[in-house]
């Protein structure tokens, strides 16, 4: 079995990758007949000559590779036939933008794997940035209160050597008694926890959050129960949430009356209510300043998210009366920062994160006969088709 770490080609450029050089040679190791080669690369956050001095072929010509392992999606152009792929295709939700992508993988008879489909048994996902998306958010809504308010200034995240240097960052930073009310516990919202938590910040509950003054910074982690509530008024589960997500509405604005920062991480699934509307929003009583979207959905679940703002230009500022938007510094403003690829400003850790968690979940699968059905389960085409698992993606690729 030989594996190719390829170069990432999509542009604005990704210097992210699969597995470091370290994870390479833990792989060799543990894997004794895997062959590795990686493609050369001048943007990768791992230069070409650490994984040769680790004795790892770095080459140009990947064609003798069975596998191939990339971050973010191939160009139609640059993809090699009759291979096995992995990498995030953005198109199990239809993407349109994506379509072309998906229709040359299977007529160039890809078998392909998207790392948002790796999942377990019960379906729950075993890779990804999510963790990082959530620290780099949590860091990005702070810089963004600090510049808003004038208080404190420090720099991007991207320009800083990994987590712990986020972290001695906004320790430095004085921040007043303000209020951040959280949402998501999955990685994404325990990534922006780990940093709440490194910063000190005192965690309470809801009712105290919603109820009590602090002559400190608190925050609360919610769940969707917290910030949905079904329209009967009936006390249920998140099951009953998840599996009638139509019969529930929003009960977030609870927390826009007491909130100065709101981070979103929670994941949004479709026809579930939308969480902060516009007339929660331009409500006279909404004390929100700042909304760092990391989950990002455009026009989606938090009204104020009108684009994905980028890591040259992330913040920017919105008017909720006329909904559009303003300079940050407009007086009615609410700062903004949804970054679509917020793990992109931390490549080095995010990319040994993320080889971390494909060493453990993903790779004894190619050796052990798949006996977990990892790659099973992931696996979104064969021999030019949709898998069965997959075939609902069937009208988008002839598209309807």
């Amino acid at each position: 079995m030989k594996f190719g770490i390829i170069k990432e080609r999509k542009n604005p450029p990704d210097r992210r990758v699969v597995f470091s050089p370290e994870e390479l040679i833990q792989l060799k190791n543990q894997f004794s007949t895997a062959e590795i080669k990686v493609e050369s690369s001048d943007i990768r956050i791992f230069s070409d000559e650490q994984y040769s001095k680790l004795g790892i072929d770095v080459s140009d010509d990947m064609n003798d590779c069975d596998v191939l392992f990339g971050v973010k999606e191939v160009p139609v152009e640059s993809l090699l036939p009759n291979k096995k792929y992995f990498f995030f295709s953005h198109t199990i939700k239809k993407q349109p933008y994506n379509r072309k992508l998906l229709q040359a993988i299977l007529e160039k008879n890809i078998e392909f794997y998207d790392h948002e489909t790796i999942v377990d048994a019960n379906f729950n996902r075993l890779i990804g940035f999510g963790r990082y998306a959530g620290i780099v958010g949590a860091y990005n809504a702070f810089r963004a209160f600090g510049i808003k308010f004038g208080l404190f200034t420090i720099p991007k995240a991207e320009s800083l050597s990994g987590k712990e240097d986020l972290v001695i960052k906004l320790k430095r930073s004085i921040l007043p008694p303000i209020k951040v009310v959280l949402t998501g516990c999955g990685k994404v919202g325990n990534g922006a926890k780990e940093i709440l938590d490194a910063m000190k910040m005192k965690e309470v509950s809801v009712e105290n959050f919603l109820c009590k003054k602090y002559s400190e910074p608190v925050y609360v982690q919610i769940d969707v129960l917290d910030y949905n509530k079904r329209k009967d008024g009936k006390v249920t589960d998140k099951k009953d949430f998840y599996s009638n997500p139509k019969d529930y509405i929003s009960d977030f604005e609870r927390f826009t009356k007491v909130s100065d920062i709101f981070i979103a991480g929670h994941f949004y699934g479709n026809d579930a209510p939308y969480i902060l509307t516009q007339e929660m929003l331009q409500a006279n009583d909404c004390n929100i300043k700042v909304v760092a979207d990391i989950s990002c959905d455009v026009n989606g679940p938090i009204a104020c998210t009108i684009k994905a703002s980028t890591i040259a230009e992330p913040l920017f500022g919105y008017l909720p009366s006329e909904h559009k938007e303003v300079d940050v510094f407009h007086p009615a403003a609410i700062v903004v920062m949804s970054v679509d690829n917020l793990p992109c400003e931390l490549p080095k850790d995010a990319s040994e994160g993320f080889g971390e968690m494909f060493m453990k979940n993903v790779i004894p699968a190619f050796f052990n006969g798949d006996k977990d059905e990892i790659l099973e389960r992931a696996k979104m085409t064969e021999n030019g088709k949709l898998t069965e698992r997959f075939q609902y993606l069937q009208d988008f690729v002839d598209g309807n």
